[in-house]
């Protein structure tokens, strides 16, 4: 039985630990090549592709089409802001 509650206790640390890990921000992947936080122009043109990719996929209407024109950019815009 303690077996078997320790598993669950190591299972539930280890999902807990992965789920915080798992969406990684953009703002912690804003790192450059020789690992220093980016800063200026770089960063923010780091944030923006980031978030873009990021909700590009999600961009799909109820019909399971990919959204276009004016849905598309509103869904966009929704969802850059909500990534911050």
């Amino acid at each position: 039985m303690t077996r078997l509650m320790l598993a669950v206790l190591l299972t539930t640390f280890s999902i807990a630990s992965a789920a915080a890990q798992a969406p990684g921000t953009c703002e912690s992947k804003a790192v450059g090549k020789d690992g220093k936080e980016l800063a200026g122009a770089a960063r923010t043109s780091f944030l923006t592709k980031c978030k873009r990719d990021a909700c590009a996929p999600k961009a799909i209407g109820s019909d399971g089409k990919p959204l276009k024109g004016a849905a598309k950019k509103s869904f966009m815009d929704k969802c850059e802001r909500e990534q911050a």
